[in-house]
């Protein structure tokens, strides 16, 4: 015997732990660390939202654009498009440039003030100034001056320093300005503009239609003006000066008046739209909103201006109006005019301007019209302003694609694209700023979708977006009005819903909102083809439905989509008429077959349209594998998997079918297996002593008889129970209500009827497929109903199934007729094992199915409430021991109500499918080594399921069917509906999804029929996963990450063990979770609904960053948000805009290479020059001194007025803004240097002539003394 020792104790010890199988003990090396991430958002693109000012820089050749939103975009030529944002969110009211200065001052819905500097490539705020008593109305900086006057509501007009954003003590006061003129208030400041001529002189216009010249020097009204009265009609709503110093104003009833400063009263007024009625009177007009006034060297005056069109005029008409001389131009726009700019030469008033251009800004869109063209046509937008061309649904986006992906689009988007016709031929005129395309290593593809059935593909390389293709789903379709009663969401009947592109293969699927499915196949050439048609059936709960007679297809089918007659005829030509056949917008598909095809352009050509024929659910997952040849979708009915290569429907199933177990194989044992929750009765019922003869395997396959002791007028009375009924008078709520009354009662052991009675209900699991013309499947035939002496009185099912049959028989319609020949029908006495079917096909009579699938959910709640025990309770315990066990490898933490009350009932019924991811894994534990593809599925409530699919051989691919099978039950659930599933290799590296790559089969006709390799052929063998040299055979391989709502779990395959776990939240949700990859390496990023960014390291979800990144404004913001490779990331942050963002450190600090320059020193152009003879009699106005006239000398301000906030930005970005603003002022110090130079030139010059003139002077007074020096007087 041998010796007991210690240290054998020990040995024995290292030489297990030495054996074991490398797995998940070991620890996967991480690289990710805190300091590689940096959240940033980089690049914004679209038009913006809901404009509400504009600014223009004649020098720098810039375009400011403020929205409601706090936005503010500032636009140069290509690539100069930048971005900042309001910290307060309110709407920008006013913006005004300092010219050529780098600088911008804006003024916000709260009164506030903010001066933004922009010789940076990014724009900072500078300063802040909040008025606290009186609200912004209008803004007037005039041409290089420091000083910036604000309009007030009050009729106040108040002077800024921009320098140190401080008030200054000057105050032109409103009861000063009007005096004694009116007795009221004259209302707020509309505008504040300075005279050409003389730059002391201020006009000022109030709201109520007086205009006063204010005198700066003097300090008082110089000149006051008045249309009328002061009633609504005379309101002044604008006014400009004409270089020449005559002034013009626009009224609220259209009116234009021009003035002098010497008459109180207009000497012209003009209604430029008004015609004459009848009656001899003008028609009214709507008010001028905008007003520009400006002249060129030939003596052409442009008055340009919108609105003032008729009151009366059909429609809302917008317009800008160009009156040029005697001629009037109405340029009719699509949106309301915000506001516009006129473009001119010179930036000096008192010049001439020579304009030749006008910025428009509408109210989703920006237009640019040239005024050096004959009919004033529009310049050709370079900018990606129309992502709004149609409302956007959802967004995917690609970084690091195939780098001939973009080339291919751009090839094809150009040839379906005509040239543009009526644009103007000269150069876009807003071409500020430096920008040189960076040389960015990876290529980047943004894909939108949008509500008119369109999808757009956008190359978003380098920081800049241009559109490559557009893709019209439209042109699928040949949509036909059915009548007046719209049917589902038919604003949009073609929005697009989910997009999935396989950028390898180049196949686009795409889900629209009634369920349809389409998909697409890129070819560059045209062609002419007929496009396969699928009618997709309903998902129902209820599986007593018809199926596949053929044993292999009791889990995976194809659905043949044969028949004839009206309805067979419908089916070819692949027509949809709205949901459920009601009154509806049609849906015909273009070249179905049958109709000799359709020419398709080059591009996206629709290869396969799968046509929902129940009523209308939303598609909430969507993807392709081309190296499975598979397309798969879900929602809240279920999952459907096609077959792309054979264009066939493998599967349709509803969430409770994926709960169910395989069918074993035929006369064969059943094989010991983990039961499922939701089949944890099965077992209890086969384990009874009632079990039912037909479970035995060993009972040889025989034809169906009918029972020896069945009444022959049994069946029209069972076949009751299948008839249409109706939900009218039913009442779910109170039927339960019943139900939880008799639980007590229902606990009674069961006898031996009762337990057959169960497997019987239990064993109606076997369907027949669907006859071609679709009728009603006939009823089993039941064995003979037990009597009441038999049933106990505590029998549950008997009398919930009594009950709700009493409320229900009144409404039984007769039943139609039996199968056609040719469909296997089920016998009426066949007794049926506990195989059960995977794959529901369509069914005519949903009434009668949602019938046996309550009475269905009512036996397995029940059962699973009320365990079978036989007479010594053992049955009793091992199934509840058996239960405990799955709930405790399901969720420990998490279980849901199994009560009798609604909420159980909800739990099963509404159910979903909200994630689908092909792959191949590891997901059978009877066989570790068996690497399979797998379809995995997560759920809305949290249950991870997959389907077993079982491809042919390659060169069997197009003849033999592909086959889908159920695992039985979940996985694995979690808390949260299931947002991402990724799989990670033995090592922690992620392991790239399977594809085919593209070849062009539109060269040769011989190539054009499509061959769609298995797994072992595709170009994707370099990604299959191989387990480590020298790991043991039954370690674990994979791992899979899970991401819900709530947590985040990997798992390890194919033991299913979990590895780690991370509860990311637990009052709010995650909005959107993804695996991204970023420097070699993986981790799960998830955006939550507090609007923070949050990382976990993979696999061991160890936190890395959590950052407060974007406040959620809508659950809407879902459908856009995208995550992509190397840690970029996008989501519309506007109806009209797209935002990028990064969460690489890397990245952010390559991005200021990739930004484009906005600030270029440029020089001035020179003032006009005065006039010989004004200036030589004195005529000329003298130079304002503005810093003598607002600075300290003006007195100091009320501190009630406005307060100083300082600037808000980083300290380096405040010492970069400092350091922008000293260059600002070195820079103006230098401009005054050089405008000192030239006048001390002037200045020499002009005392070099003043001494060349006493020089002649003095020669000519010496020569007059000579002549007279000799003579004497009387000689004079």
């Amino acid at each position: 015997m041998k010796k007991f020792t210690f240290k054998g104790v020990l040995d024995g010890f290292r030489s297990s732990v030495q054996a074991a199988p490398r797995g998940t003990e070991q620890e996967i090396q991480e690289t990710l660390r805190p300091d590689h991430f940096q959240i940033k958002k980089t690049f914004r693109h679209g038009f913006p939202f809901s404009p509400t000012a504009l600014a223009w820089d004649p020098i720098q050749k810039l375009l400011a654009i403020g929205d409601k939103g706090g936005n503010l975009r500032i636009l140069g030529g290509p690539g100069v498009d930048s971005h900042v944002r309001h910290e307060c969110g309110e709407a920008v009211l006013h913006a005004r440039f300092l010219v050529n200065e780098g600088a911008l001052v804006t003024a916000t819905a709260d009164d506030q003030l903010h001066l933004w500097t922009f010789r940076q490539k990014s724009p900072q705020r500078l300063h802040s100034l909040k008025f606290q008593r009186e609200r912004i109305t209008c803004l007037h900086l005039p041409l290089a001056s420091k000083w910036i006057h604000v309009g007030t509501e009050r009729g106040n007009v108040h002077v800024v320093n921009i320098e140190t954003f401080a008030l200054s003590g000057y105050v032109i006061n409103w009861n000063k300005a009007i005096e004694v003129t009116r007795p009221n208030h004259p209302g707020a400041v509309v505008e504040i503009s300075d005279n050409p001529l003389d730059a002391s002189k201020l006009l000022i216009a109030f709201e109520t239609g007086l205009v006063v010249v204010w005198d700066l020097r003097a300090r008082a009204a110089e000149w006051r003006g008045a249309l009328g009265g002061g009633g609504p009609a005379d309101g002044v709503r604008a006014a400009a000066w004409q270089h020449d110093g005559k002034l013009m104003t626009a009224h609220a009833d259209g009116a234009l008046a021009t003035w002098t400063t010497r008459a109180p009263r207009p000497s012209s007024l003009s209604y430029p739209h008004a015609k004459a009625n009848k009656d001899g009177k003008l028609e009214p007009c709507k008010p001028i909103l905008r007003l520009e006034w400006k002249t060129s060297r030939t003596g052409e005056s442009l008055v340009i201006f919108s609105g003032g069109l008729p009151t009366d005029k059909a429609g809302r008409t917008h317009s800008i109006t160009v009156l040029n001389g005697k001629s009037t131009t109405v340029l009719e726009m699509e949106h309301s005019v915000v506001d516009f700019v006129t473009l001119c030469e010179t930036p000096h008033t008192a010049d001439y301007q020579e304009p030749y251009a006008i910025v428009v800004l509408l109210q989703n869109d920006l237009v640019v019209i040239d005024l050096q063209s004959p009919g004033y046509p529009c310049f050709e937008n370079p900018y990606p302003m129309d992502i709004h061309e149609s409302p956007v649904t959802c967004c995917s986006y690609f970084a690091d694609c195939p780098s001939d992906l973009i080339p291919a689009f751009y090839s094809v988007g150009r040839q379906g694209n005509k040239k543009p016709t009526g644009f103007s031929e000269k150069l876009w005129p807003i071409n500020g700023g430096e920008w040189e395309p960076a040389s960015c290593s990876y290529n980047e593809i943004i894909l939108t979708g949008h509500a008119d059935g369109s999808v757009k593909f956008w190359d978003a390389s380098a920081g800049t977006l241009q559109i490559l293709y557009k893709l019209k789903c439209s042109k699928v379709f040949e949509r036909r009005s059915g009548g007046a009663g719209a049917g589902f969401e038919e604003d949009s009947p073609l929005a697009i819903q989910q997009i999935a592109l396989c950028c390898e293969s180049r196949r686009l699927a795409v889900a629209l909102p009634h369920g349809h499915v389409v998909l697409f196949k890129f070819r560059k050439a045209d062609t002419h083809a007929e496009t396969h048609v699928l009618e997709i059936p309903m998902i129902s709960d209820v599986l007593e439905e018809e199926c596949s007679p053929e044993p292999d297809a009791a889990r995976s089918m194809s659905f043949s989509r044969g028949g004839d007659g009206a309805d067979g005829e419908a089916r070819r030509s692949g027509v949809w008429a709205g949901g459920g056949g009601g009154a509806g917008a049609q849906l015909r598909v273009r070249g179905a077959e049958g109709t000799g095809g359709a020419r398709r352009a080059a591009g996206f050509q629709p290869t396969l349209v799968a046509l929902q024929q129940a009523a209308p659910h939303p598609i909430a997952a969507l993807t392709i594998n081309s190296s499975y040849g598979l397309m798969a979708w879900g929602g809240e009915r279920g999952v459907v998997v096609l077959d792309m290569s054979r264009r066939a429907l493998l599967c349709a199933h509803a969430p409770a079918a994926l709960y169910l177990a395989p069918a074993p194989p035929p006369r064969q044992p059943e094989r010991q297996r983990s039961p499922s929750l939701d089949q944890l009765e099965d077992s209890a019922a086969r384990a009874s002593p009632g079990a039912s003869p037909h479970d035995e395997p060993d009972e040889p396959a025989a034809p169906p008889e009918p029972a020896p002791d069945a009444a022959p007028d049994d069946k029209p009375k069972l076949d009751t129970r299948r008839k249409s009924t109706t939900w009218k008078n039913f009442n779910l709520k109170r039927q339960l209500s019943k139900v939880d009354l008799k639980f007590k009662a229902a606990f009674a052991a069961p006898t031996e009827n009762n337990t057959e009675e169960i497997n019987a209900e239990k064993s109606n699991s076997q369907f027949y497929c669907e006859a071609p013309d679709r009728a009603p499947v006939a009823a089993p035939e039941r064995g003979p109903e037990p009597s009441a002496g038999e049933s106990p009185p505590g029998d549950m099912y008997e009398r919930m199934h009594r009950e709700l049959q009493e409320r229900w028989i009144e409404q039984d319609t007769p039943a139609g007729p039996g199968l056609a020949p040719g469909g296997a029908a089920r016998p009426d006495c066949l007794a049926l094992g506990p195989r059960r079917l995977l794959g529901v096909p369509r069914r005519e009579r949903p009434g009668a199915g949602s019938l046996g699938g309550l009475m269905r959910r009512f036996r397995e709640l029940v059962a699973w409430l009320c365990p079978v025990r036989d007479s010594n309770g053992d049955q009793a315990h091992e199934q509840t021991a058996s239960v405990a066990q799955r709930i405790d490898k399901l969720d420990s933490s998490f279980s849901r109500s199994r009560s009798s009350s609604m909420s159980s009932l909800e739990n099963i019924s509404q159910e979903g499918i909200q994630c689908l991811a092909f792959a191949d894994s590891y997901t059978k534990k009877s066989d570790p080594t068996a690497l399979t593809p797998t379809l995995w599925i997560g759920t809305t409530l949290g249950s991870v399921l997959t389907l077993s699919i079982t491809l042919p051989e390659a060169e069997l691919r197009h003849t033999q069917p592909v086959h889908v099978t159920t695992s039985g039950g979940p996985l694995f659930r979690l808390k949260g509906s299931i947002l991402t599933m990724s799989f990670l290799d033995c090592n922690g590296a992620l392991i790239p999804y399977s594809y085919e790559s593209w070849r062009d089969d539109s060269k040769d006709v011989r190539d054009r029929r499509e061959r769609t390799p298995t797994k072992q052929s595709s170009s994707s063998s370099g990604s299959r996963m191989s387990p480590t040299p020298g790991a043991d055979v039954a370690g674990d391989r994979q791992f899979v990450v899970v991401a819900s709502e709530k947590q985040a779990r990997v798992v390890a395959l194919p033991s299913q063990n979990c590895v780690y776990r991370q509860q990311i939240v637990e009052t709010d949700f995650v909005v959107k979770a993804e695996i991204v990859s970023l420097k070699d390496s993986v981790c799960l990023v998830n955006y939550l609904s507090t609007g923070h960014l949050v990382a976990y390291s993979l696999p061991s979800l160890r936190p890395l960053v959590d950052v407060d990144f974007l406040p959620l404004s809508e659950l809407g913001i879902a459908k856009t948000f995208c995550f992509s490779n190397r840690g970029h990331g996008l989501y519309l942050a506007s109806p009209t805009e797209v935002q990028k963002f990064t969460i690489d450190a890397e990245f952010c600090q390559q991005l200021n290479e990739m930004i484009g320059e906005l600030f270029l020193p440029r020089d001035m152009p020179e003032p006009p020059k005065e006039s010989f003879f004004r200036g030589l009699f004195g005529g000329g106005a003298r130079p304002l001194d503005r810093e003598e006239l607002f600075g300290e000398s003006s007195g100091k301000p009320l501190r009630t007025v406005a307060k100083h906030i300082p600037g808000g930005a980083a300290p380096l970005d405040a010492l970069g803004a400092r350091a922008g603003s000293a260059a600002a002022d070195v820079a103006r110090a230098h401009q005054l240097v050089l405008e000192r130079g030239d006048k001390l030139s002037q200045l020499e010059d002009r005392t070099e002539r003043m001494h060349n003139q006493a020089a002649e002077f003095s020669s000519s007074a010496h020569q007059l003394m000579l002549k007279y020096k000799d003579k004497k007087w009387y000689q004079l």
